[in-house]
This record gives C-alpha cells, sequence and structure tokens, in this order.
C-alpha cells in the first residue's frame, strides 16, 4: 500500500512539475514574444510565438494580435507571392485566424472588449482578401457575408464597403447573382445609415458617411440598378411570388427607390401586394398603373389611399405632388395646385410642388383684358420659383433656368404706369389664381 501512495505521490508532483514548467515556459515565450512585437523585430518574435500558439493558445488575447503582426511582415517582407514559403505563410495566417474564433468564448471569459466569433471572420476575410496567392470571389463573399449578417450595424465602415465588393466581384462573374447583389446593398446602406444614427463619435459617423457613398457609387456602378436591369430581374419573379408579401414589398422599396416605378415590374408587385395588404406603397404603385393605363380618376383615388395610409411624410408629400401631376396633365389646373400645395403643407423643404405651381400659372397667365396685368401673374410664377430654391437646394438648377425663360414676360414699368401701378406696389393676379404679388 505504502508503494502505491509513494507511486501516487510522484506522479501527481511530476505532473505539478510539468504543468508548472509549462506555465513558465508560455509565460517566457509570450513575453519574449511580445516585446519583440513592439520593438518590430518580427523575425526573433515568431518561433516564441508560435511555442505560446502551441502550448497555451488562451493565455493571452494578443497573442493572436501579434501572431497576426508577424505573420503579415513575413508575408510582405520575406517572402514572394506565389512561392511555397509564401503561401506557407498565408496558410499559417489563416490558420491563426482559426484558432482565434475557436478559443474566443474562452478569451472572452477572462477579459472585457474580445471582439466576437463573427468580427473575427470579418478581419480572416480581409486578410484574405489582401494576402491569398489566389482570391476565390465566393470564399471571400461568404465569410464577409457570414461576419455582417451577424454583426449588421455594428459591423466596421471598412468590412461594409468590402462585403459589397465582394458581392460585386460574384456579380461580374455571374450575372445570376444580380437580386442578391441588390439585397445585399440594401441591407449594406442600411446598417451603415443605423451606425451614423448610433453613434456620437464624429470621426466614426464620418467614415460611415464616406463608406455610404462607396456603397451608392459602387451600386450605381454596378449596372444592376438601372430600371432595365430591374425589370428583368423582378418581373419573373413577381409572378413566381405573387402571394409573398414581404417579397413584394422588397421588390416595390427597391423599384420606388431607383425611380422605376414606371415598370411593370413594379405595377405587378404593387397590384398583387394590394390584393393581399393595401398599404401605402401598393396603393402608391397601383396608382401609377392606373395612370399609365389612361384611368386619371382611379389614379388620384389609389394615391390618396396611399396618402392616408403613408407615415412618413416626406413620402406622403410626394405622394400628393404625384396626384398634382396627374391632374395637371388632364388640364385640372385648381385641383392640381391643391394637391401640390397639399404636398407643401406636408413637407415645407419640398421644392417641386412650388415649380409645379409655377408652371401652371405660366401656362395660364391670362386673367384680365389688360396685356400688361396679364403680363403680372409672371411675377407670381417667378415667386413661386424663388421660393423653391429657397427651401430645396436640389431644384435650384431648373428654378434658375426657368426664371431665366419667365423673366422676360414680365411688363414693363411704362405699361404699368400708364394703368396706374408703379415698382413697389402690390397687384393681385385674378381669376382661378388669386394671388397677390409686388411689381419690380
Amino acid at each position: 500500500m505504502r508503494i502505491k501512495t509513494l507511486i501516487a505521490s510522484l506522479f501527481l508532483s511530476g505532473f505539478a512539475l510539468t504543468t508548472f514548467a509549462q506555465t513558465e515556459n508560455c509565460n517566457s515565450n509570450s513575453s519574449i514574444s511580445h516585446e519583440a512585437v513592439k520593438a518590430g523585430n518580427y523575425k526573433d518574435a515568431y518561433l516564441p510565438w508560435k511555442e505560446v500558439m502551441k502550448d497555451c493558445p488562451t493565455l493571452r488575447y494578443y497573442t493572436y494580435s501579434d501572431g497576426f503582426d508577424i505573420l503579415k511582415y513575413f508575408l510582405e517582407k520575406e517572402t514572394t507571392k506565389g512561392t511555397p514559403e509564401y503561401k506557407a505563410y498565408f496558410d499559417e495566417l489563416m490558420a491563426a485566424h482559426d484558432q482565434l474564433m475557436e478559443y474566443t468564448p474562452e478569451l472572452q471569459k477572462k477579459a472585457k472588449g474580445i471582439r466576437s466569433v463573427a468580427r473575427s471572420t470579418g478581419m480572416k476575410a480581409l486578410d484574405y482578401l489582401q494576402f491569398a496567392p489566389e482570391v476565390d470571389a465566393n470564399v471571400a463573399y461568404n465569410w464577409l457575408k457570414e461576419s455582417v449578417s451577424v454583426e449588421q450595424s455594428k459591423t466596421s465602415a471598412a468590412l461594409l464597403f468590402y462585403f459589397l465588393q465582394s458581392s460585386y466581384n460574384k456579380l461580374k462573374a455571374d450575372p445570376s447573382h444580380s437580386e442578391v447583389f441588390i439585397q445585399d446593398y440594401l441591407n449594406a446602406s442600411q446598417w451603415a445609415d443605423e451606425a451614423i444614427a448610433n453613434t456620437d463619435r464624429e470621426n466614426v459617423k464620418q467614415s460611415f458617411v464616406a463608406t455610404k457613398d462607396n456603397l451608392v457609387a459602387l451600386f450605381i456602378n454596378s449596372g444592376a440598378a438601372d430600371c432595365e436591369s430591374l425589370q428583368a430581374i423582378y418581373a419573373p419573379k413577381v409572378e413566381e411570388n405573387k402571394t409573398d408579401l414581404e417579397y413584394l414589398k422588397k421588390v416595390i422599396e427597391i423599384m420606388r427607390m431607383m425611380k422605376c416605378t414606371e415598370s411593370d415590374a413594379y405595377f405587378q408587385a404593387s397590384l398583387y401586394s394590394y390584393q393581399i395588404e393595401p398599404t401605402a406603397g401598393a396603393a402608391a404603385g397601383c396608382a401609377a398603373m392606373a395612370y399609365k393605363k389612361g384611368d386619371v380618376d382611379d389614379s388620384v383615388k389609389f394615391f390618396d389611399e396611399a396618402i392616408e395610409l403613408e407615415d412618413d411624410d416626406v413620402v406622403k408629400a410626394e405622394y400628393a405632388y404625384k396626384v398634382a401631376v396627374v391632374l395637371s396633365s388632364v388640364n385640372k389646373f385648381g385641383q392640381a395646385r391643391a394637391y401640390a400645395q397639399k404636398a407643401i403643407n406636408i413637407n415645407g423643404n419640398y421644392g417641386a410642388p412650388y415649380i409645379l405651381i409655377a408652371r401652371l400659372y405660366a401656362a395660364n397667365y391670362k386673367w384680365s383684358d389688360e396685356s400688361a396685368l396679364n403680363k403680372c401673374t409672371y411675377f407670381v410664377v417667378i415667386d413661386k420659383l424663388q421660393r423653391a430654391k429657397a427651401v430645396d437646394s436640389s431644384v435650384a438648377d431648373e428654378a434658375n433656368e426657368l426664371i431665366r425663360a419667365y423673366s422676360p414676360h414680365t411688363p414693363a414699368a411704362s405699361e404699368l404706369f400708364m394703368l396706374g401701378y408703379k415698382v413697389g406696389d402690390t397687384v393681385t393676379v385674378g381669376g382661378w389664381i388669386g394671388e397677390t404679388t409686388k411689381i419690380r
């Protein structure tokens, strides 16, 4: 019995000594490697770092950040792409990412601020794109999509951009990826907007603003953003999914965002969606379809319903403006002005309704037997155009062009003098217009 006890004691003490020695080696190698990395001496850091990775992978988180720096040094400075040595270091870099993800839950228990597995997947994808001997677009895309789908608005600005870039690379190789690419753009754009809204740090906000601009530019330049392409993508899909409300809503949103509301796919998606659930977007699509068929009354009816159902004032005002356009096309000028004014009342920073009213007035400037007084209508026209560009800079060019076109039609001072008016006086333009303006 004493012999067995002795053997057991020797075994346990030997195990303890081995464990102690291993811990000491880990700490020593970790310290040597980390100090070498801080000094920029990556060659001397490499071997002790490998020992730490092998014997004590959860000792410290910086083991992994150091390792990434070490391996990138060898890839960039000590080897040539295409050589076996380069591939070996690249494979080791990918394995280091995998090992970090494997041990992330354990590392997170030991320290705060350890990045998520999803974020690490995205960082692995970025290193893959930069260092892979031959990049496989599918591999990069799958890793990035896996990352951003989990992180969403917490995704870094760089990862969001490279995610859409990788989706675009797939699109170039495979045109059937178009629909997925469009959805990837919508998701990335939404997450960038949410990130901007959720941060108080100006530098972070500006980073995401710049990324959002780059996402838009990439999408526009992709060739998937024009109405013809969207029609080709979604026309058959709408028929296949005519009972899938969520899918139909997505199509309506995309087509409206890309200003493709004259496309048949938009009309059909709106009709099927409206039949399932009368929403603002669906009603607006039905209104556009009715107008295209020449049914003004139905168009106005559907737009009225869209206005009633819509919660967003910017969109609601846009619907009111579209009614004004529809009514003006059939010479219902008073009603058209009423809807244009309704759009202005809903969204005071909307310039297009002012321009429409100006055009209506210019097309119907006669209200008096006096030619000079009729010309005063153009003062009111210019008032509306000046107001349009004052509230909405996006219409400034159009407004200025119309001001230049209409200004020569205003009356000369001598014409008005004979009627008892001078510069600075007010005059009321009669008829259905009924607005007062100043003579200048």
